[in-house]
């Protein structure tokens, strides 16, 4: 079973990674200030209250009150693990998680699977040098060479039942990694047999899957690895991961059907391509994507089934499509695929038509406006009704806005009418009523606890000024022992961010009101903060001072002093005389 992931490693995570950049390729963001602002992404809005603070490197909505760091905003908005999110992080900024700590989550242990992956992966790659002739010849008569084969770790399972079941001495990992089927009464055999196989790699490069293509004329053409502990086929994209390796951040990403219309494009020069895992293109899978390149390029045949699922991914994309984000549409000619055009026009001859690809709003309104007469009332009527599902699912940027202002004046209405209507504030008389209503608030007491948590929270450095942190311990106030903790981690970590130090109360009872006071206004300017979290920590001292003498004051009076205690009240009150 795989580790915690230690604390020292989320708090150096959160120090490089930069929160704006994370949410502002999700959300539109608008600078003000140190602040950035948009509306809230966690809930309806008409005027923006959600903040991003690059100094304090969390997030803040002062309407519905979301927050947190970025680890928590890949959670909320992306519906990722706590694991993922990390991991997600960490591949972006180039940090590796420690070993003790990687792979599986809480109570799963799945090296186990990896391992037998790992293992086929090799076995079938030596089964293509050895025995996979046929496999070869069907590889070169596609024009792909032998570099491409091994860059997409390309292999070959014979045929027979139990290639891989002898050649292996875990069956049990076998059959969780969906390597072998089990038919009951002890009769297990390799799922795939006689079929030039493609491995599935994640984003660290770990084989999660297979795809295996039948030599012949068996049937199913294709077969895929079942869903596994650690295989989805809605996450995964083949050839992310090689894609990757040549270009971190490429220009644009073409999404294909299949896995030899990557390897023949590949082959071509043209190495930013990737396919789905025989399933339409998810929401999720759309906003990996995004995360590397601005530009999606959907790639299909162009008859009616093409033109299906070519509209199941505009479905799928229209959720992410943020400000500076770009989809378009190729529809290849009848009778092509990928691969086809890519041998006939070269790579050359495929980069042109991505060129001329067809943007996703051009594409959105020529499959609406196929559907419906647009000379009639009640035509447009049609129109508006089946855009507005649509329009729906897109985020509130300037994008959506332009699109409904273009299907606005096909239907002949007004734009803000249809804005109005997309947002759902035309379904009864109170249209003029905001969206939503802020929360309020109450307001904050003013105290010294309250004010050094505030000032620890905006400059964690303040803790360094800190003497005797161990001292706040004797005093007897609520939030003191907090307080101290904090101190005790910024002494330690003067340079950790704000939100690394809020991370590190994630789940604790102390989240929500350190939340509060991580974006509660003290009133207090940032030059003299050091001063004012000086004073503050000056008057919990007096406050200290004055409980032990009580404390001392009262054992004198039960007689129950000792010399040494009755010495340190000597000493305190010379110093409370002072």
């Amino acid at each position: 079973m795989a580790g915690l992931i230690p604390q020292h490693f989320i708090d150096e995570l959160l120090a490089r990674v930069d929160i704006v950049e994370v949410v502002g390729d999700r959300v539109s963001l608008k600078r003000s200030g140190s602040n950035h602002h948009a509306r809230c992404p966690f809930h309806n809005e008409r005027t923006p209250s959600f903040t991003v603070s690059s100094t304090k490197q969390f997030y803040h909505c002062f309407g519905c009150g979301a927050h947190g760091t970025a680890i928590r905003f890949l959670m909320e908005y992306d519906g990722m693990e706590f694991r993922e999110a990390v991991a997600h992080l960490a591949d972006v900024v180039g940090l590796a998680i420690p070993e003790e700590a990687q792979d599986a989550g809480p109570g799963e242990d799945h090296q186990g699977v990896y391992r037998v992956l790992s293992h086929a992966t090799e076995l079938y790659r030596g089964w293509l040098r050895q025995d996979g002739q046929r496999a070869v010849d069907y590889l070169k008569g596609r024009g792909i060479s032998g570099e491409t084969a091994q860059r997409y770790a390309l292999g070959f399972a014979p045929p027979g039942w139990e290639n891989l079941l002898r050649a292996s001495d875990d069956r049990d990992a076998l059959k969780a990694a969906g390597l072998v089927i089990d038919r009951g009464d002890n009769r297990v055999y390799d799922r795939f047999r006689d079929r030039l196989m493609f491995p599935i790699r994640d984003r660290r490069g770990r084989v999660i899957a297979f795809g295996g293509r039948v030599l012949g004329d068996g049937e199913p053409k294709y077969l895929n690895s079942p869903e596994t502990a650690v295989f989805h086929k809605g996450h995964e994209l083949y050839g992310l991961y090689e894609l990757l390796q040549r270009e971190r951040n490429p220009e644009a990403v073409v999404v294909v059907e299949g896995y030899m219309d990557v390897i023949a494009l590949a082959e071509a020069g043209v190495d930013h391509a990737v396919a789905t895992l025989g399933t339409a293109t998810s929401v999720r899978q759309v906003e990996r994507l995004f995360r590397v390149t601005k530009d999606l390029v959907f790639c299909f045949d162009g008859d009616e089934a093409g033109r299906q699922a070519a509209w199941r991914a505009l479905e799928n994309v229209l959720p992410a499509m943020r400000e500076g984000r770009q989809a378009r549409f190729l529809f290849l000619p009848e009778g092509d695929d990928p691969d086809s055009l890519v041998q006939r026009a070269g790579g050359a001859g495929f980069e042109q038509a991505m060129a001329g690809a067809q943007p996703l709003s051009d594409f959105l309104v020529a499959r609406l406006s196929e559907q419906v007469d647009l000379t009639s009332m009640d035509g447009r009527a049609r129109l508006l009704d089946h855009a507005l599902p649509l329009l729906r699912r897109l985020p509130a940027d300037i994008y959506r806005h332009m699109l409904i202002e273009r299907i606005a004046g096909m239907g002949r209405v007004g734009t803000e009418y249809l804005e109005g209507v997309v947002d759902g504030q035309e379904r009864d008389a109170s249209r003029e009523r905001p969206a939503t209503t802020a929360r309020r608030e109450p307001t904050l007491r003013r105290t010294s606890v309250r004010l050094a948590i505030a000032l620890l929270l905006q400059q964690p450095s303040l803790g360094a000024d800190v003497a005797e942190p161990a001292s706040l311990r004797e005093i007897d106030l609520p939030g003191v022992g907090l307080l101290a903790d904090m101190v005790e981690i910024a002494r330690k970590q003067p340079n950790i961010p704000a939100g690394a130090l809020l991370e590190r109360f994630r789940g604790s009872e102390h989240e929500s009101a350190l939340w509060r006071l991580a974006t509660w206004d003290h009133m207090v300017p940032e030059s003299g903060q050091q001063a004012e979290f000086l004073d503050a920590l000056a008057r919990l001292e007096a406050i200290r001072r004055d409980q032990r003498l009580q404390y001392l004051y009262d054992r004198l009076q039960r007689g129950q002093i000792t010399n040494e205690e009755l010495a340190e009240w000597n000493r305190l009150l010379q110093g409370a005389s002072r």
